[in-house]
């Protein structure tokens, strides 16, 4: 045995310090190995539909409702209906069966939750279970997941016994959370938690509280990550957003970010301004008055926006962006704008605030605004709380099981090869570029290099709108078109290669070989262009190589869509790809037992059920398992000495 082993070995001892902990521990790890496979959830482009996101964490994707259908069989639809909100929605189901019915009916509906938790536990190792369970509880708990039919004259005296204590609402809810947690054994978000919808700080808490998961960041979470930082440009994108689709309570009530300066600049520098380009987005619900100082708001952001990320643009040639800036181009006396060598009319001629001899120069109120703007957003708390979430639970992209996680696209060229993608003086393509982007985020957060973080910064907007960013995927962000421009020839922002590329084995398999994949046995999930099924376009791309799983979540893209998000399901059985319908509301899935409900379509079905052996995780487990072997012959031996 040589000495680096050794040195490992003698490492390990200290967490096992006798060949009989040892062996304890592969015995535990072998009966983890002979689970079944843990079922994974893939989401994307949830864009601040709280409502949706957690029900469907909550209920994943149906798989609480197979289990209860599989525990009571015989049960009325009706009923596994009830108890299935039951689960999602414990404490406040058994509120209203107390209410409404009593104690009894609380004692029943909290022995068929046990029923239920006790068929979710079967699936995991007791540790496991233990972790999810509050310590004042456990013994309760415990004998309430461990009642044989024998024992069920104790289990319904011990419940009858909470119930009569008053503890019987917190003992439905650890059984309802515990099902939930043992149902879905990891969660994998695609990309896009923010803009759009009215609550991704909801989101983002609940997200603090999951036991497993891990987010593939998109554009609009890289977005929300630089304005966190305080970079203008993204500060200025995610504010102009945020009025765009009459949510700046985001900001205000949310995160707190006081928007009263950007208000005050907003009324007096486009007070008599119709702003005829910038209506909302959508029916946010805002009053006459709210709505008209919002499109203030928007227009007096949109044109910030312009002007800083010309500075941007200048000092960061690498990045080609030029054609981006286009205030210059406006003709006064035509009041047209020359794009990409062709001239339209625009939408609304007012500009009072650009100086036409200097249009890109920030006037002394729109500099006031965009620096406490993003001193506001830099010294938000809670921001920063989800925003460290997203870098510590985040990155650009995910290999498990086989499968690729990535937010839009590996850049192609127009020929299918890798895109070339220069910055900061070096090209990268593929996974290199993938490695980059990602390496340059997390310095924006954490280098100490003053330089390093400002190309990070910068890097954090690049990747919002940057035609090589593979968080963007598009020849253009055509901002400047879609509010001033009625042609939608000028609007026009062409998806890149990959999207028309995907039923090329060659250009797949390309994409595979480089991430070090196996081509054969290899899957993208990626999000971010919604799927028009409505259209008739199929969310399987690739023979089932690719699937895009970005479905309308966002209630804005519904239309588009013809439903309300994909979800994907990966479990012992197989992969399924589940197609959703809107949440009325959260008090409609409580009281009236609503649900998503899915239409499910086999990608595959393995003929044998898989286990944690087939996984990564199984990988992992069983190279401990050959380690905590190597050191029980340590011990044998006496290379190692063992604790006495």
């Amino acid at each position: 045995m040589d000495a680096p082993e050794t040195t490992y070995l003698e490492t390990l001892s200290e967490l096992y310090p006798t060949a009989e902990e040892a062996a304890a521990e592969i015995a535990l790890l072998e009966g983890a190995l002979a689970l079944p496979r843990g079922t994974e959830l893939f989401a994307s482009d949830i864009h601040g539909e709280h409502n949706a996101f957690s029900h469907l964490v909550r209920n994943g994707s149906g798989a609480v409702r197979e289990l209860v259908a599989a525990v009571f069989p015989d049960a009325t639809a009706d009923a596994r209906a009830e108890l299935a909100a039951a689960v999602c929605y414990p404490a406040e189901k058994a509120e209203l069966v107390l209410e409404d019915a009593g104690e009894e009916a609380l004692a029943d509906l909290i022995e068929q939750l046990a029923a239920v938790a006790r068929a979710a536990v079967e699936r995991h190792l007791l540790v496991e279970v233990d972790a999810f369970v509050p310590e004042d509880f456990a013994v309760v708990i415990g004998e309430l997941l461990a009642a044989t039919p024998a024992k069920s004259p104790c289990a319904r005296a011990l419940i009858e016994g909470a119930v009569d204590s008053g503890a019987g609402i917190v003992v439905a809810e650890i059984l309802g959370e515990l099902t939930q947690h043992l149902t879905i054994d990891r969660l994998h978000l695609v990309g896009d938690v923010y803009d759009r919808g009215p609550a991704p700080h909801l989101i983002m808490d609940e997200l603090l509280t999951h036991p497993s998961v891990d987010v593939q960041w998109g554009n609009h979470d890289i977005l929300w990550m630089g304005a966190a930082l305080g970079q203008p440009g993204s500060v200025a994108n995610v504010v102009r957003i945020c009025a765009r689709y009459g949510n700046l309570s985001i900001l205000e009530d949310a995160y707190g970010i006081n928007l009263r300066p950007l208000a005050s600049f907003a009324a007096e520098a486009y007070g008599d301004d119709p702003c005829v380009a910038f209506a909302l987005k959508g029916n946010p619900g805002l009053s006459e008055a709210e709505t008209r100082l919002t499109e203030k708001i928007q227009k007096a952001m949109a044109i910030i926006q312009f002007k800083v990320e010309a500075a941007l643009i200048a000092e960061n040639p690498s990045f080609d962006l030029d054609d981006r800036n286009l205030l210059h181009r406006i003709n006064r006396e035509r009041n047209t704008v020359i794009v990409d060598g062709v001239e339209y009319e625009l939408t609304d001629t007012v500009f009072p605030t650009v100086d036409w001899d200097d249009p890109y120069r920030l006037t002394e109120g729109e500099e006031a605004v965009i620096e406490q703007l993003c001193a506001a957003f830099s010294g938000c708390e809670r921001l920063q709380r989800h925003m460290d979430f997203l870098l510590t639970h985040g990155s650009l992209y995910k290999i498990v099981n086989g499968n690729l996680l990535l937010h839009a696209c590996v850049p192609l060229a127009a020929d299918g090869s890798l895109m070339e993608v220069t910055l900061f003086g070096k090209t990268y393509q593929g996974k290199s570029l993938y490695d980059m982007v990602d390496a340059s985020v997390r310095a924006a957060y954490l280098a100490t290099d003053e330089a390093e973080r400002k190309r990070g910064l910068d890097m954090l907007w690049y990747l919002w709108l940057g035609p090589g960013s593979p968080l963007f995927a598009k020849s253009k962000m055509a901002t400047f078109e879609l509010y001033l421009i009625a042609d939608k020839a000028a609007r026009k922002e062409v998806k890149n290669p990959f999207y028309t590329l995907l039923d090329d084995d060659a250009v797949i398999d390309r994409i595979f070989e480089d991430f070090a994949m196996d081509p054969a046995t290899s899957r993208i999930i990626c999000g971010h262009v919604p799927v028009k099924v409505k259209d008739g376009e199929d969310p399987v791309k690739a023979a089932g190589r690719v699937l895009c799983i970005d479905g309308g979540f966002s209630a804005p893209y519904q239309k588009t869509t013809g439903l309300a998000g994909f979800t994907l399901v990966s479990n012992a059985e197989g992969l399924f790809l589940d197609a959703n319908t809107p949440l009325s509301s959260r008090q409609a899935a409580i009281a009236d037992n609503a649900d998503i409900v899915a239409e499910r379509r086999v990608i595959e079905r393995y003929e044998t059920p898989r286990s944690v052996e087939d996984t990564d995780e199984g990988a992992a487990l069983r190279e401990r398992v050959v380690e905590l072997a190597r050191l029980i012959e340590a011990y044998d031996s006496g290379l190692i000495a063992g604790a006495q």
